[in-house]
């Protein structure tokens, strides 16, 4: 016997849920027709109602000048030490890391006959060899010589001298 009460609770159960579905989705048709329906009737009339915008007043042309911030440049800081160049200065752009001594010696002299002051820097704590196209005392001027060195050497980077 229960199981009969169970079995025809859920089916009535289940009815009425199917039912409200339905009511539900006539509902939303009817609303869509009657909204469809008062979009025809108004025809071209949301075309003429849009807002009017009125000309701005002419100003005066003023000079602006811009500027390029490389406050939010990246700069890999690293204790470094001078193996053959003439000087680092405060930023440098590292154009190639080597393990080996010789083949940071050969993009080093790659560099100079292409007229570059190339110099060749090592980082004893990562036991690696930093080939640098230019050094810079200010951070600014080391962003643009990296972009223009990342056409030719795409992973150029900037290195902070400690």
């Amino acid at each position: 016997m229960k199981k009969g009460f169970i079995l025809s609770a859920s089916l009535i159960a289940a009815l009425m849920l199917a039912s409200c579905g339905s009511n539900k989705e006539s509902a939303y048709k009817k609303a869509y027709e009657k909204a469809k329906a008062q979009e025809q009737a108004q025809g071209g009339a949301q075309q003429d109602d849009a807002p009017v915008v009125a000309p701005l007043e002419e100003k005066t042309a003023t000079q602006s000048t811009v500027t390029d911030n490389y406050d939010n440049v990246v700069a890999r800081t690293e204790d470094v030490t001078l193996i053959n160049g003439s000087g680092l200065k405060a930023y440098s752009v590292v154009v190639g890391s080597f393990s080996v001594k010789a083949n940071a010696e050969g993009l080093q002299s790659t560099l100079k006959s292409a007229g570059y002051d190339a110099q060749l820097a090592y980082n004893s704590n990562r036991n690696m060899y930093r080939v640098v196209a230019s050094t810079y005392d200010t951070k600014g001027d080391a962003a643009r010589s990296r972009d223009a060195f990342r056409a030719t050497y795409p992973d150029a980077w900037l290195l902070f001298k400690k």
